[in-house]
């Protein structure tokens, strides 16, 4: 979607009263060469500008980002060193250091921050907890210290092949069609002891809680061994989330226009922006019939594992 369209839907946001977070995530947002001026531009509406990001072209735009000023840059770090970030990031050959640029990335925001006398933007370190990576958590938040203001642990986002089926049922009989996004979310992967990752969520939150280093978010929040047996093989369980807000304040728009209210499974779209506008579409009669939906007849079987209903 060409950049002008982007400005046209901030101006028309703003026009309406509306300051809303803007958030770019991925793909990779600053391979858009329209990137920067959407930024700017969201941050000159009041309408605070964040970023999700491998670190690509972070450092190279340190300054115009600090300057802006974006609000938060969130990125993704998988471990305390390179060898494990690239094996669970790994680049398009073996030369490929992605934990270089990404280190390279926060280190240079900051500094442009310092210099400028800045505290913004927030920078925020993405870690999903993988085969990887687990075991060394701790020293992934250690590494952090004096770098990220906020450390996100993510228990991992994704679904069995149960929920998938369910979930195609029940789409189907709610709106008449068959859903295929949610079966790239398939996945199998258990962590191979949950008393250790129990102890090590339990551990940086410990060290959090000193103030010495980084704030940390465990997504969602548990560190009981119990707890996280359950989320990871009883896709059923809930954990209290019996109700999603993010349809009633966020949009998702991606890369070709289309609209979605749902934030990781995109197969209800309601309508595209390069011919008519959030404002519009928001409170139009298919983004209502979602909401209902989701109101009346509860959540849909792939919502219990999603960073839309459990990280709002």
């Amino acid at each position: 979607m060409p950049t002008e369209r982007y400005l046209e839907l901030l101006a028309d946001l703003a026009r309406h009263g509306h300051a809303p977070s803007v958030y770019l995530w991925g793909g990779e947002p600053m391979l858009h060469d329209g990137t920067l001026r959407i930024l700017r531009e969201a941050a000159r509406l009041g309408m605070p500008p964040s970023i999700a990001t491998n670190g690509t072209g972070i450092a190279e735009h340190a300054r115009e980002l600090v300057d802006a000023p974006m609000f938060l840059v969130q990125l993704s770090i998988d471990g305390p060193d390179g060898a494990t970030h690239n094996a669970s990031r790994p680049g398009t050959g073996s030369a490929t250091d992605n934990f270089a640029t990404v280190r390279a990335a926060a280190d240079r925001v900051a500094q442009a921050r310092k210099e400028r006398g800045r505290r913004l933007p927030l920078i925020a370190s993405l870690t999903t907890i993988n085969h990887l990576n687990q075991g060394r958590l701790v020293e992934t938040y250690d590494s952090l210290a004096g770098v990220a203001d906020i450390c996100v642990f993510y228990l991992a986002w994704w679904i069995d092949e149960r929920s998938a089926q369910q979930h195609s049922l029940e789409f189907q009989r709610r709106f008449g069609f068959t859903p295929r996004t949610h079966r790239g979310w398939i996945g199998t992967w258990t962590p191979s002891d949950y008393q250790v990752l129990a102890r090590e969520l339990t551990e940086i939150g410990r060290r959090a809680a000193r103030l010495a280093g980084p704030a940390v978010v465990i997504m969602p929040h548990l560190t009981h061994a119990a707890q996280l047996e359950r989320y990871y093989t009883d896709h059923d369980s809930r954990f209290g989330f019996h109700r999603c807000v993010s349809i009633f304040s966020a949009v998702e728009i991606n890369a070709n226009g289309d609209m979605s209210p749902c934030r990781d499974y995109h197969d209800f779209v309601v309508g595209n922006v390069k011919e008519r506008t959030i404002t519009g579409l928001f409170n139009d009669d298919r983004y209502r019939q979602f909401r209902l939906s989701l109101a009346r007849d509860g959540l849909m079987p792939v919502c219990t594992r999603c960073c839309g209903l459990m990280g709002y």
